[in-house]
């Protein structure tokens, strides 16, 4: 079986303790229940802020230059992600839709290499 990253976005202004209320955390976890009793769960996670974030760029000389905040600059950052194992495309993206239900957010469903 393959292996999918199923991305939640969030808008950069995103506050879990505004956006999130019970009815979403409820929905939220039963589609983890459902994913586990699949059987396509391999991990999930959820991400801090951006403003959490550090980036880290080569330098020419060697060097590691490491500074404070996302590496790329957007309006949209991913907030949390599953990896799931899945038999094709067309069965990871029935998971990116409920994600996209339960989560109330956009999702992006991409296959790992």
């Amino acid at each position: 079986m393959a292996q999918y990253l199923v991305a939640i976005h969030h808008p950069n202004d995103y506050d879990p303790a505004i956006a999130e209320d019970e009815a979403m955390s409820r929905d939220i976890d039963v589609l983890n229940d459902e994913m586990v009793a699949a059987g396509v769960r391999v991990f999930v996670g959820g991400l801090h802020p951006t403003r959490c974030a550090k980036s880290l760029r080569t330098q020419p000389d060697g060097d590691v230059l490491v500074s404070d905040g996302p590496y790329l600059q957007t309006k949209e950052h991913v907030g949390g992600f599953w990896v799931l194992e899945a038999a094709d495309l067309d069965e990871a993206l029935v998971w990116g839709r409920k994600a996209a239900i339960a989560c109330r957010a956009p999702v992006e469903v991409r296959p790992f290499h």
